[in-house]
This record gives C-alpha cells, sequence and structure tokens, in this order.
C-alpha cells in the first residue's frame, strides 16, 4: 500500500491518530459540560443546550482548538480541568509500535497538530511520544489551522517537505482535504479514532483499520 523508498517526510496527526479521540470527546461531550452547569447552577442538559451551538459555530475554525479562548467564553479553567482527567490519555492500539517503525526508516517524522500548546503539553506529560517526531508543531504558530492552505505553506516553509514524497495521516475528512488540496501525495484517514465508537469511511480516502495495512 506504501513504497517506503518513496517516502521522505512523515506527517502525523495527534488526537484520534496516533491518541485515542475518546478522551477529547469524553472531554468536551461531558466534563466541560458538566462543570459549566455546575459553575451556571444548571442542569447537565441546560448546559449542553447553551453550549452545542457555541461548538458546532466554531468546528473547523483555530478558536474551536484554543483553550484559552474557551476558558474566557465559558468562565473556566479549560487547561486545569484537562489535567484533571489526563490519566484518559492513551495511544490508539497499534500507534507505539508504528511510531517504533517509522524511528527505524530514513525518514523525517513530524507532528501536525490543530491541537493547544498547553494540550499538547498535558498529553506530552501524559503519554511521553515526543522522542518519535523531529519536532512537535501545532497550527497554533502558524495562527491557522490545518483546514487552511496557509498552514500548508507555512509549515513547508519551516520543514521544507516536498508534497509527492510526504505521506500524512489524519482522522479529519476537511484536514485531508485541505492537504489535498496542497498537493501532499500520500494520505490516509483513520476508521476508529474513537475507541469507543464505531468505525467510519473517509472515502475518498482510505481509512486504516490499523497501522499494520501500511507496515507490511
Amino acid at each position: 500500500m506504501i513504497n517506503w523508498s518513496e517516502i521522505k517526510t512523515v506527517l502525523l496527526d495527534m488526537d484520534g491518530t496516533i491518541l485515542d479521540l475518546s478522551f477529547d470527546n469524553y472531554f468536551w461531550s461531558h466534563y466541560v459540560p458538566q462543570a459549566y452547569a455546575v459553575k451556571q447552577e444548571m442542569s447537565f442538559n441546560e448546559a449542553m443546550v447553551q453550549l452545542k451551538p457555541q461548538f458546532i459555530e466554531l468546528q473547523g475554525t483555530l478558536n474551536w482548538y484554543c483553550l484559552d479562548y474557551w476558558s474566557e467564553a465559558l468562565g473556566l479553567d479549560i487547561v486545569a480541568l484537562k489535567a484533571e482527567i489526563s490519566d484518559r490519555v492513551a495511544f490508539r492500539e497499534g500507534a507505539v509500535d508504528f511510531l517504533n517503525f517509522l524511528k527505524e526508516q530514513p525518514i523525517d517524522v513530524y507532528l501536525a497538530t490543530n491541537a493547544h500548546p498547553k494540550a499538547l503539553e498535558i498529553k506530552l506529560l501524559s503519554s511521553s511520544f515526543h522522542h518519535y517526531f523531529d519536532d512537535l508543531i501545532s497550527s497554533h504558530e502558524f495562527g491557522v489551522p490545518k483546514e487552511h492552505q496557509q498552514f500548508w505553506h507555512a509549515l513547508q516553509e519551516r520543514i521544507g517537505f516536498d508534497c509527492e514524497s510526504t505521506l500524512f495521516i489524519d482522522d479529519s475528512l476537511s484536514v485531508l482535504n485541505s492537504a489535498r488540496e496542497f498537493g501532499i501525495r500520500h494520505l490516509f484517514g483513520i476508521a476508529q479514532p474513537d475507541s469507543q465508537q464505531q468505525a467510519r469511511n473517509m472515502l475518498p480516502y482510505h481509512a486504516l483499520e490499523s497501522f499494520d495495512e501500511i507496515v507490511r
């Protein structure tokens, strides 16, 4: 499926790609609404009625991923809340083996995430993985998320990857579409980014059920 002799750069998403997205889904769909409900002295359902439209409106924007934005908007210490349940952070099945495989290859490997730097720091403290990567890059450093072409231009200027020899894996269809528009040749999705949810397809991209599909 992949001719590794053609690959010089690998770009990997974090949440839902190497880490189980169940942490983030639980955090935003349960933990934050519950904390907001307590602060506002309302029921969980009432909190969800208020929060859901805000979540939907900002999806795909940098603010959606910005912990500072949500701390101010909701009057909650989002960083502290994430840290409280950081024991839930976990690698996706097979991710560590895949990262070890990549480390043995003559390939540059980069983390390219929309996660806020403070969220990345929490994940690193819980699931140390920095040593697998040549660099860890948050889209917040560029001021635009991966869904936008400006991100890819800024990333290419920073690390100098060649689109034809680059492999990118992400669990977001809109992000993969953005990468394809930029010209990245080798693109894969993730079939089951959240281990607690059903697998899905990501047409027109192949959604990996296991990293073994591209290393065997």
